[in-house]
């Protein structure tokens, strides 16, 4: 009979158990694995290739809208519904996004960390990163395209100009911008007028 008797400790868990936000089985995948889905901690030089990846895991998870300062507290849960009081969808989507944040911050490079370490929100890591990294990667590009137009033959073999060329190419891509491949033959042509004269 003693045990059917309840303590005031059993009644708060319970009701605590009933209010507690529930992580859905997506935002523990992401949190468990974020680091492992994106090898490359986040530095000066693969910001493009970063981010792709990120994104990309985002949106297959249903957490992109997360990246977003601009969208209202959205949760793609389907424990948490329109009839949810609103305090719960707001627990829910601060508990969302501080896991989201944490697991972010755990695909950046110490070198970048200090930069977003202070920030608050998922977006404002989003958006801290996107102002730092994408001037330094249009200035990157014109760098390379600059490079591009100034390689040339001279004395060494067509096969390292060539590879010289594709190496420059395959820099801008990674950047994120892409060289049509027209453009690509104009510049093999251009490096060759040391042949033709």
């Amino acid at each position: 009979m003693a045990a059917s008797s309840s303590s005031p400790l059993d009644d708060t868990s319970a009701s605590m158990d009933a209010t507690a936000p529930i992580i859905p089985s997506t935002l523990k995948f992401v949190v468990a694995n974020l680091r492992h889905l994106v090898p490359v901690q986040l530095s000066q030089e693969n910001y493009a290739i970063w981010r792709s990846q990120i994104l990309k895991i985002f949106q297959a998870n249903g957490f992109l809208s997360f990246l977003d300062s601009s969208s209202p507290l959205l949760l793609s849960d389907s424990s948490i519904t329109e009839s949810s009081p609103p305090q719960s969808r707001s627990v829910q989507w601060t508990l969302t996004d501080q896991n989201l944040s944490a697991s972010l911050c755990s695909t950046i490079s110490p070198a970048v960390l200090p930069y977003v370490l202070n920030l608050n929100s998922t977006a404002a890591i989003w958006a801290a990163l996107q102002t730092r990294f994408q001037s330094t990667n249009r200035s990157k590009v014109i760098q390379l395209k600059n490079e591009l137009h100034s390689v040339s033959l001279k004395n060494g073999s067509m096969t390292q100009y060539l590879s010289d060329i594709k190496a420059i190419v395959d820099q801008i891509a990674a950047a994120g911008l892409g060289v049509d491949t027209e453009d690509i033959i104009l510049y093999i042509l251009n490096g060759l007028h040391f042949l033709i004269k």
